[in-house]
Order: C-alpha cells, then sequence, then structure tokens
C-alpha cells in the first residue's frame, strides 16, 4: 500500500493538470462567443446522443465523462477524510462546480449540470471500487 500511495500522490497532480488541459484547452476548443449554461439535468446528454449518429462518438463522451473521474474515488489513500464518501462527493462537487463556473465565465467551456453529474458518478464509481480493492484488507 505505501508504494500505490507514493505513486498515486506523485501521479493525481499531473492527472489533474491534464484533465484541467482537456477541460479548457483540449478537442480543438476555442473560446465561445457567448456564455452557455446548462441546467436541465441530461438534457444536453440526451440531445448529443440524438443528434450524434456514431455510437463510438456518445460512448466516448458520456463514459469519458464518468471514467475520467474515477481515479478521484481513490484520494483517500493520500487524504484519510476522504475515506467518508460525502466528504468526497461534497468536496469534489465544490470543486467541479468551480471548475465549471471557471469554463462559463472564461467561455472556454460550458457550464453543463450534465458533467458535474458525470463526473460526480465516476468519483463515486472510483470510491466503490477503492473501498473494494484496499479497505479492510489492509490499514489505509
Amino acid at each position: 500500500m505505501d508504494f500505490l500511495k507514493k505513486l498515486y500522490k506523485i501521479l493525481i497532480p499531473f492527472y489533474i493538470l491534464f484533465l484541467l488541459y482537456l477541460m479548457f484547452f483540449g478537442f480543438g476548443r476555442s473560446q465561445y462567443d457567448i456564455n452557455i449554461v446548462r441546467l436541465i439535468p441530461m438534457f444536453s446528454t440526451f440531445g448529443f446522443m440524438k443528434q450524434t449518429i456514431l455510437w463510438e462518438t456518445i460512448i466516448i463522451n458520456i463514459f469519458g465523462n464518468v471514467l475520467m473521474f474515477v481515479p478521484f474515488g481513490f484520494l483517500g489513500i493520500v487524504f484519510p477524510k476522504f475515506n467518508q464518501f460525502w466528504i468526497l462527493i461534497l468536496d469534489f462537487l465544490f470543486a467541479i462546480i468551480l471548475i465549471e463556473g471557471l469554463q462559463y465565465f472564461t467561455r472556454l467551456g460550458v457550464f453543463d449540470i450534465d458533467d458535474v453529474i458525470l463526473n460526480t458518478v465516476g468519483v463515486a464509481i472510483g470510491f466503490y471500487v477503492y473501498k473494494q480493492l484496499f479497505v479492510g484488507k489492509e490499514k489505509v
């Protein structure tokens, strides 16, 4: 566990920077002309699914928004307070809403409630996997 803790501690800051890059500059993103907010849950996701012909694009978008955030469910390895589900989720919600807000204000993205939901599902899945793999088998 000590090796994993050290490895995670080293890699997670780089992973965070990578995700921030994707969220603000990745995928050929450029600044929008207007600020956009999408607050109706799953409306933009279902709209995207209706308008997209290729299933692989749908899968990459939706599952990518979930899977890219699974590693944050393992934060308890480094920060013991995140071994409590609701503390992890509430802190993550604060952070992801802040990031979505920055996307809105910089117009380098859209404030989309679907991203908040899907990203949080990813963290919850990561937390579940983390608990199944590590907690109880070895002192965390």
